[in-house]
């Protein structure tokens, strides 16, 4: 189809590339306009909800303005991945994951994806490899604000992208591009706006679960996370100590937390993902705890290789098995957490010790007095002084 001057119909071309993209794989694509994204990304920093995520700041600059990013972009393409599944949920009596790391790494199989998906983009609107760039969770880019503009969803109470198709359960990748493409039409939800502060929780209305549920208060208000109080932060991107306070509410969540997401009503409209682009690893959910503890180093490695977990490395992963041990009352995993309290990492030990002393009570000085002989890290020591 063809303008009244003679020119190819926008919408048609759009429509026309949207259909390419989908047979690659894709759950979702939609088309944005650039501008600035993110208007609330510079009062979260100063809040300091970014942890100790410096990078964060480092490219927020980037993260608001594609220019920066690619000179000359006239539009995103937003990229839609469900990892919606029954299959997926967490097996009984066993240590919890993130839905999301119960796969291949989704940073690898999707950016084979991202890779056909440009060669589409070439083919489609006659540019070439320098006139696009592909990000998927790796790069500056607002994917969620981008979403939310291109009309994927809307960014609910628990400050996730949701898709009224979709639920809370999408990886989100970005294509930001010179190519002109005909945007969709944007999320517009009628409500009153903050000059400045982006809408959020528009479509949840006065329901609160997920903010009521956050085992560790994360949220100092609707759509805000904080970092430094979320299991998220603490299970993965946080390499040291987990502060005390939050470890009770760790419970049994071994990498990750998904209880903002699960809670959220939305998603009863999830269906089954088509995991055209996701390969998934339920066995990692079948694990128990008693065998994370004993996790060597070529353990881990054949375990979890190609996976988002290997990310965390074999310590991380032995200290979170820690947190959650001293959280079961199972005096069975005592000479185990005994064992780790010798670990070459100070932050397994600390967290082994702390482990031990909730589980053994009265009788953890004289378990763990050899160790602690031994002991010269402030932060273990810390840990033995309680």
């Amino acid at each position: 189809m063809t303008t009244a001057a003679g020119r190819p119909d926008p919408d048609v071309r759009r429509e026309h590339l949207r259909a390419r993209l989908l047979a690659l794989g894709f759950d979702e694509v939609r088309f944005a306009a650039t501008g600035r994204a993110g208007a609330d990304l510079g009062a979260w920093l100063e809040s300091g909800y970014q942890a100790d995520m410096q990078w964060m700041g480092r490219t927020a600059a980037k993260r608001l303005d594609p220019e920066l990013v690619l000179a000359g972009t006239q539009s995103v393409i937003v990229l839609g991945i469900s990892y919606a599944g029954s299959d997926l949920a967490p097996a009984k009596q066993r240590p919890r994951w993130a839905r999301f790391a119960l796969h291949d790494d989704y940073h690898d199989s999707i950016k084979e994806g991202l890779v056909r998906a440009g060669k589409e983009l070439e083919s489609w609107g006659g540019i070439g490899p320098g006139d696009y760039r592909y990000y998927v969770d790796t790069g500056p880019v607002m994917e969620r604000g981008w979403a939310a503009r291109s009309g994927l969803g809307f960014r609910g109470k628990n400050g996730m992208l949701i898709s009224r198709r979709h639920g809370n359960w999408l990886f989100l990748a970005a294509i930001l591009t010179r190519a002109r493409i005909a945007p969709d039409e944007p999320f517009r939800p009628q409500a009153i706006r903050v000059e400045g502060v982006e809408p959020v929780g528009l479509l949840c209305g006065k329901c609160t679960r997920c903010l009521d549920a956050c085992p560790t208060a994360a949220f100092p208000q609707p759509g805000v996370v904080d970092s430094r109080r979320c299991i998220s932060y603490h299970t993965i991107e946080n390499r040291g100590i987990i502060p005390r306070e939050f470890r009770r509410g760790i419970g049994d969540r071994v990498y990750g937390c998904d209880t903002c997401l699960d809670v959220c009503p939305w998603n009863r409209f999830a269906a089954s993902a088509r995991q055209v682009l996701l390969s998934v690893r339920a066995d990692i959910a079948q694990l128990d705890l008693a065998e994370l503890l004993e996790l060597t180093p070529v353990r881990f490695a054949s375990l979890f290789k190609g996976t988002a977990i290997k990310r965390l490395k074999l310590t991380g992963l032995l200290r979170n098995a820690c947190v959650v041990a001293g959280n079961t009352g199972d005096a069975t995993h005592v000479p185990a957490l005994v064992h780790l309290a010798t670990h070459e990492s100070a932050v397994v030990r600390a967290h082994a010790v702390w482990a031990v002393r909730q589980l053994a009570g009265e009788s953890a000085g004289a378990l763990l007095a050899a160790a602690r002989a031994r002991e010269t890290d402030p932060a273990v020591l810390a840990e033995y002084a309680g």
